[in-house]
């Protein structure tokens, strides 16, 4: 089976994507993995409306990649902050890549924003594609795409 003869309707890159596809989302996690946690924060940094930014939250929550905590300031209502949780950790090296995308790609001239470094060597962290035998830096020329398990045949539509 080719990959045209898939029906990709049930692909994990879709599924993932609607939960976290939409670019303020992904800005927003960016900033939740940078330690930002409040919504006043988050709307000053991002940039974008409250509403915006309320449901953009509620659907990270939902989806699992972002846990809400009440806090209460002295005199102030009850809010929430907001926790990145194991599964929104494992969106991690996605917003990686596309920050070695972007430095690549669309660098800024002064250099990097942020400067991602091993703790324990020192060296820049880097996305690579790896095997689970050990083998690193692979390129797609280097792997086999084939359908697997899930993998279900495209249905045409019938013809008049």
């Amino acid at each position: 089976m080719k990959w045209l003869d898939i029906d990709p309707s049930e692909c994990p890159v879709r599924r993932t994507l609607d939960l976290v596809g939409e670019k303020w989302s992904l800005l927003i996690l960016r900033d939740a993995v940078n330690g930002v946690r409040r919504f006043d924060d988050f709307r000053r940094h991002v940039g974008l409306s409250e509403a915006v930014l309320a449901d953009r939250l509620r659907k990270l929550v939902a989806g699992g990649v972002l846990a809400a905590r009440p806090y209460r300031e002295p005199g102030a209502r009850t809010r929430n902050e907001y926790r990145v949780t194991a599964k929104g950790w494992d969106l991690w090296p996605v917003l990686l890549a596309l920050k070695q995308f972007g430095e690549k790609h669309r660098a800024d001239p002064a250099g990097p924003m942020l400067d991602i470094r091993h703790d324990d060597c020192g060296a820049p962290v880097r996305v690579v594609v790896a095997c689970s035998e050990g083998h690193s830096h692979l390129t797609h020329r280097e792997v086999t795409v084939r359908p697997g398990p899930s993998a279900r045949p495209l249905r045409t539509s019938p013809t008049c």
